[in-house]
């Protein structure tokens, strides 16, 4: 098998080279942990209206911030164009994530474009997006009439004034509440929350969202605050364990560990004993999931990262500008993914301190969760 060698183009980017014999997809593709690939993240824009401070904090995304001119971001055909190639390599599952990715100009069209690919055993994708809830209300119809299946909410706090101060720009709990609501009605589920918990900023919501989601049709979902990017100051003494949210909620109301739904699930699943409803975990610095990882992640402006803590992605933009054909393409993907061996969280779960956690990371706005 003919080694994909990677070359910088421009001083910054990484763009692979067509190897020079070219494959046919087979379905299926493993790297070298012989993790399949089967999730597929788009982020279709750079931008959000929230200023979330483990995110896009504002010191750093301020108003004169760079975002990417609309000529470098990926076309909804080039992206529909990849999607398709990654499909035929096993991917059946595709979640839409910016930036904020209702901000995306008729993302609806996008949504269409991508519902129409079925996978290798000839069923729909699974279709899925996550938001911050600020346009829901507003698109929810929509974008379930242009085919998307089901959506995941970012919400960190109940308590107004908490929220504000998490999103730093003054958005209402209750609007988010209101597209919740209308996301349920026109049929977007069953839907996720995610609370991102960050000590000393909102650790003290995990009790009431916990209790305000129960016994509801939404799967609430906490996760660790991680050392994505370079930009959000990260400190290890301000991730909560997931076992110390769950050890608080069970205190309250008891909770039963549930099996995964999947191979490759990130949530640890819990359920509630009474029968009200269910809560997922996310530990990506506490209990490190990388062994069973099966996703790629499809930048903006087209460049492909085989890790979410990677530091460099793959230019797949180039090649598809460059008028490289879908069989030099799709051979290319699977080159990456064989060559992939990536496991960041597990090595700095193990080293806390180290290098790897140092060293310079893709932003989480610009690839997405």
């Amino acid at each position: 098998m003919a080694e994909t060698i990677i070359i910088l183009t421009d001083g910054r980017q990484l763009a692979p080279v067509i190897p020079p014999i070219l494959e046919a997809a087979s379905g299926r593709v493993t790297d070298q942990l012989a993790r399949p690939l089967h999730d597929l993240r788009i982020s279709v824009t750079d931008r959000c209206n929230f200023r979330c401070v483990y995110c896009m904090p504002k010191q750093v995304f301020g108003k004169n911030y760079p975002y990417l001119p609309h000529s470098s971001l990926l076309s909804f055909e080039e992206i529909t164009r990849i999607a398709t190639l990654l499909v035929a390599h096993g991917v059946e599952k595709i979640r839409l994530t910016g930036g904020e990715p209702l901000l995306r100009k008729n993302v609806e069209k996008l949504i269409g474009m991508l519902s129409a690919i079925t996978t290798v055993h000839g069923k729909p994708l699974d279709l899925t997006l996550t938001t911050n809830g600020s346009l829901l209300a507003k698109k929810a119809q929509t974008l379930k009439d242009a085919g998307l299946q089901r959506v995941t909410v970012s919400l960190d706090a109940l308590d107004e004034g908490i929220f504000k101060r998490m999103n730093d720009v003054g958005f209402a709990v209750d609007d988010v509440l209101q597209g919740l609501q209308m996301a349920h009605q026109v049929g977007l589920g069953p839907i996720k929350i995610n609370m991102v918990v960050k000590a000393g900023a909102n650790d003290q919501e995990i009790v009431p969202m916990a209790r305000h989601f129960k016994d509801t049709p939404y799967i609430l979902r906490f996760i660790e605050y991680m050392d994505v990017g370079t930009s959000n100051g990260w400190n290890l003494n301000e991730v909560i364990p997931s076992s110390e949210i769950v050890r608080r909620i069970h205190e309250e109301m008891a909770l039963i560990p549930v099996p995964p739904n999947y191979a490759g699930e990130t949530a640890e699943r819990w359920r509630y004993r009474d029968g009200g409803g269910e809560i997922g975990l996310i530990s990506s610095v506490t209990q490190a999931f990388c062994r069973d990882c099966t996703r790629a992640r499809l930048s903006t402006e087209g460049k492909l990262y085989t890790c979410l803590f990677a530091s460099g992605g793959h230019d797949l933009r180039a090649l598809l500008r460059g008028g490289h054909s879908d069989a030099e393409i799709s051979t290319v993907v699977a080159h990456l993914w064989r060559e992939r061996s990536d496991h960041y969280s597990e090595t700095r779960t193990i080293n806390t301190s180290g290098i790897e956690r140092s060293a310079k990371k893709v932003e989480m706005s610009y690839i997405g969760g």
